[in-house]
């Protein structure tokens, strides 16, 4: 290899410190979100590059990676000399050696080189097979070393190298650590504290504390519990009811949920298909008029737009809802909440409660939380008591009170 090249790298904090003096082969670093995963990443790829030596830093996808590539060239542009690859996404050494960012979602990509190092970040994404198949072979003709970088995802492989490096007797070759996000010193103890009071406690569980959640992917717990409403006619007070509106014609179904405001309990639940637009709107009419609803949450999307109107046009009080990813997650995280604190009560509706135990939650690539029911099967139940219950939030139904957002992605120093 060229020569070694002194440079200055950014500071790290305690818990970086020591994953990255630990002299283990193999590092599996399980820590929560903000807890500067990614970065660690960056500055031991290029540390390894300033000695003359070959790094990878490999995401779960392409948009991730340009994560990773913005932390290089900005390290890159303070050391002199480096040559820039833009297209590659290399920086390429005096000193001979290399850092090149990588995306898992190009296989074919992974393969052919001999590495120092490679960092896998936000490896619980990634296929088990990125690592086997393609990372792990191009490490043997220098035995070089690598580092895995996640928050958890369940009980994936994730977990199996976490335990791997838990095992003192191969602790020369792996090792392993669990950071929560508040052993960062730069995070504000309050936005961990807003996070817990806000999210669902498995989600919080999961992204802030690193926890290994055992079926990780469902969303909603105690739901039996929470199924103890009697069906009424009326609320407990007039207008002290929401109605919760998510639309469907063929496959999906319309599902219109009534909810009391002031007992935070299921009224009613209406669940229709394959009828035309006219006639769901008049089925609307027909329990407006019996429950007499402070408030309509309807969703906007596709075809709730016209649906909308016409139900405005006989001057019922329609709150459009438009699904977004962020929206959802907000209605869903905030209904999941209420089923964990026993703040509310719905019907023994044995289609409603499969929806509900059904329902799961999947970290995307770009690190966003995207909710939804398994394939193959309906979430309509779900989506029309989310919409109800953001009714009942505001304590009188007539407006909508924000939502915890989904959990943003991405990475910073």
């Amino acid at each position: 290899m060229g020569m070694e090249l002194t440079v200055r790298l950014p500071s790290m904090h305690a818990g970086q410190i020591e994953v990255a003096s630990d002299p283990a082969r193999f590092k599996v670093l399980d820590a929560g979100r903000r807890w500067r995963k990614s970065s660690l990443g960056v500055i031991l790829c290029v540390e390894t590059a300033l000695k003359g030596g070959f790094s990878w830093w490999v995401s779960p996808s392409y948009p991730m990676s340009q994560v990773g590539w913005r932390m290089l060239k900005g390290l890159g542009r303070q050391i002199p000399n480096v040559n820039k690859k833009e297209v590659d996404r290399m920086l390429e050494f005096p000193t001979g050696g290399f850092v090149q960012v990588k995306s898992a979602d190009k296989p074919d990509s992974l393969r052919g080189e001999g590495l120092n190092l490679v960092a896998l970040d936000e490896c619980a994404l990634m296929k088990e097979t990125t690592w086997t198949e393609a990372l792990r072979p191009a490490l043997s003709d220098k035995k070089g070393k690598a580092l895995f970088l996640s928050t958890p995802k369940g009980r994936n492989w994730f977990w199996h190298a976490f335990l791997q490096g838990q095992d003192t007797a191969v602790q020369d070759e792996w090792k392993s650590w669990q950071f929560p996000t508040q052993s960062n010193p730069d995070i504000d103890p309050a936005e961990i504290e807003a996070a817990r009071n806000t999210l669902p406690e498995r989600v919080f569980l999961q992204e802030y504390m690193a926890e290994f959640i055992e079926d990780a992917g469902l969303v909603f717990r105690r739901v039996m519990d929470a199924a103890t409403a009697i069906p009424k006619n009326e609320p407990s007070v007039p207008r002290g009811c929401v109605f919760g509106v998510d639309w469907g014609k063929v496959q999906d179904f319309t599902v219109i949920t009534i909810m009391d405001v002031y007992d935070k309990s299921m009224l009613a639940l209406d669940r229709f298909n394959q009828i035309d637009y006219q006639f769901q709107v008049k089925r609307l009419k027909t329990l407006y008029d019996k429950y007499k609803p402070a408030a309509i949450i309807a969703e906007q999307n596709s075809m709730g737009e016209p649906l909308i109107e016409l139900l405005q046009r006989e001057q019922m009080p329609v709150q459009p809802f438009v699904t977004t990813n962020a929206t959802k997650a907000g209605a869903i995280e905030a209904l999941a909440l209420a089923f964990e604190r026993g703040d509310i009560k719905i019907l023994n509706d044995q289609v409603l409660i499969n929806e509900l135990q059904a329902f799961e939650v999947e970290r995307l690539p770009s690190g966003l939380l995207r909710y939804q029911a398994p394939e193959g099967l309906h979430d309509d139940c779900v989506m029309s008591l989310a919409l109800a219950w953001q009714g009942t939030l505001s304590g009188t139904g007539l407006g909508i009170v924000e939502v915890a957002p989904a959990i943003a992605g991405g990475a910073d120093w």
